[in-house]
């Protein structure tokens, strides 16, 4: 069976759930990864109201649709960070916010990523996509010097962070998909080798795929696949292009908005950029991935009711399935 692709709901999040549904629907996607935020998942709700749940698949399958995966990314960039200030205000509900203090909105963020857990667990999907936040991502350019002790510690705080909130994602069957990206414990290769070994390695931990944030720092997609092979739980699709090379530009922006053309680099649609995209799709064909392939829209220069089905067309034409006995043998070398 082919892979089902899937719409990343987080950059619709403006409109109604059921409108988003309609319009994939339409476009022709196989399902949605349903964004916890807008009206489109809420957390609480599905932990506490059975009916709830049962809303959110009635809707899915009035336009065709299914789900495979969650995506918590907002909240879970609360759980680590430092600084706590009006960025995390103006992202976070309310009752996550609460007064503001920054330990309780990292201890109330860290409580709902576990109910995320197990509101996967309610609507039947097995892996919760979001981000980590990070203790340590304001020391970045290296100046002041940062002793390595810093650095540790920020390690340290993530595993102990977040392996409490693990503990539930085993205990209910949830894989947690930490999407590598700038200003999380992992947005490289390196970075993320790090984390892994922070909490052990231990499997209810694993990684989101997703190669805009790579290619723009001049990481290789491809080898991140085969190198994390076995911790890849899901795939976002999102390209970027690289502009630098006229001597003005560079890869951290200069604090330009995002369709600002002088930015080193942008997101754009789905084959229009830098991503090789052939080469990625061969490598998840190698190590045998066979979930979803979920197509994120983010591109400030495209009509996204334009950009968003010629994506998935561009995907689904590329996104060629292995020889069964490629398949074979991928998870004979894995196993």
């Amino acid at each position: 069976m082919p892979r089902p692709i899937t719409l990343f709901t987080g950059q619709w999040a403006d409109l109604p759930f059921e409108e988003v549904c309609r319009l994939a629907s339409d476009w022709g996607y196989d399902g949605l990864e349903i964004a916890c935020w807008g009206d489109h998942f809420d957390v609480s709700a599905a932990v506490s109201d059975p009916s709830y749940v049962e809303s959110k698949h009635a809707t899915l399958a009035k336009y065709g649709l299914k789900v495979w995966a969650i995506s918590n990314h907002l909240v879970g960039q609360a759980v680590c960070d430092h600084p706590i200030d009006e960025r995390h205000q103006g992202i976070l509900p309310a009752r996550i916010w609460g007064d503001g203090s920054p330990e309780g909105v990292r201890r109330r963020a860290a409580a709902e990523m576990a109910d995320t857990a197990r509101a996967a667990r309610k609507l039947g999907v097995d892996v919760v996509i979001g981000f980590t936040g990070s203790s340590i991502w304001h020391t970045l350019a290296m100046f002041p010097p940062v002793p390595q002790s810093m650095i540790d510690a920020g390690y340290q705080d993530f595993a102990d962070r977040w392996n409490p909130i693990l503990d539930v994602y085993d205990e209910v069957g949830v894989r947690f998909a930490h999407e590598v990206h700038p200003s999380e414990i992992a947005y490289d290769y390196y970075t993320t080798k790090r984390t892994l070994e922070a909490i052990g390695h231990r499997p209810a931990f694993g990684l989101n795929w997703d190669p805009s944030h790579m290619v723009w720092q001049g990481v290789d997609p491809v080898n991140f696949i085969l190198d994390f092979a076995d911790r890849i739980y899901h795939v976002d699709c999102k390209d970027t292009k690289v502009r630098m090379g006229d001597g003005r530009r560079g890869i951290v922006s200069s604090h330009l908005g995002w369709a600002d053309l002088r930015r080193g680099w942008d997101f754009v649609s789905t084959g229009h950029g830098d991503v090789p995209w052939e080469d990625c799709f061969r490598a998840l064909n190698s190590i045998g991935y066979t979930g979803p392939i979920s197509i994120e829209w983010e591109d400030a220069g495209m009509d996204r009711l334009i950009g968003a089905p010629e994506a998935l067309q561009f995907v689904r034409k590329l996104a060629f399935d292995a020889p069964a006995a490629a398949f074979d043998a991928a998870f004979s070398s894995n196993s």
